[in-house]
């Protein structure tokens, strides 16, 4: 049997690693639904201390995603993006290890608040979202679809020593 390793480690939005699976995620996101949100981002935005770019390697094969950038300053508001898993891995708890790093790493960040969207055909990221705390928000995007777009938020607490 090989033994698998898994770990996450912070990347560059324009790192190769990355670019590569939020370039799957379009492609997935453009197969569900026919249309997906620009692969394209300013690399900045998830960079710390604005916000953080996280992927997850079995062994040293990139198989996981996300990342979160500051939406509201005043409220202390991050908006988690772009989180992808490569399908055969789905289920196994890779894009909750990568959620719950980024809330811990925005948390210790003074984030307060956390906002996300998913599509309802996306049933995995649904039942990710709510089991693990997410509840159902009103839409924060204009110009979203009502009857596809679901709109998330989670009150993150800050880490205890």
């Amino acid at each position: 049997m090989i033994a698998t390793r898994f770990l996450i480690r912070p990347r560059p939005y324009d790192h190769p690693d990355a670019t590569h699976l939020v370039r799957a995620l379009f492609d997935d996101q453009q197969q569900r639904y026919g249309y997906a949100d620009p692969f394209e981002a300013d690399p900045a935005s998830y960079t710390p201390p604005r916000g953080l770019f996280l992927v997850g390697y079995l062994n040293t094969v990139p198989v996981t995603c996300g990342g979160y950038r500051t939406f509201d300053e005043p409220t202390h508001t991050i908006e988690i993006k772009k989180m992808y898993t490569v399908p055969r891995l789905r289920g196994l708890g890779l894009g909750e290890r990568i959620l719950t790093a980024l809330e811990h790493h925005a948390a210790q960040s003074g984030a307060q608040r956390s906002i996300l969207e998913t599509g309802v055909r996306n049933t995995a990221a649904l039942a990710l979202y709510t089991g693990i705390g997410y509840q159902p928000a009103a839409r924060y995007v204009n110009g979203r679809d009502p009857a596809i777009n679901r709109a998330f938020t989670k009150t993150l607490t800050s880490p205890t020593l």
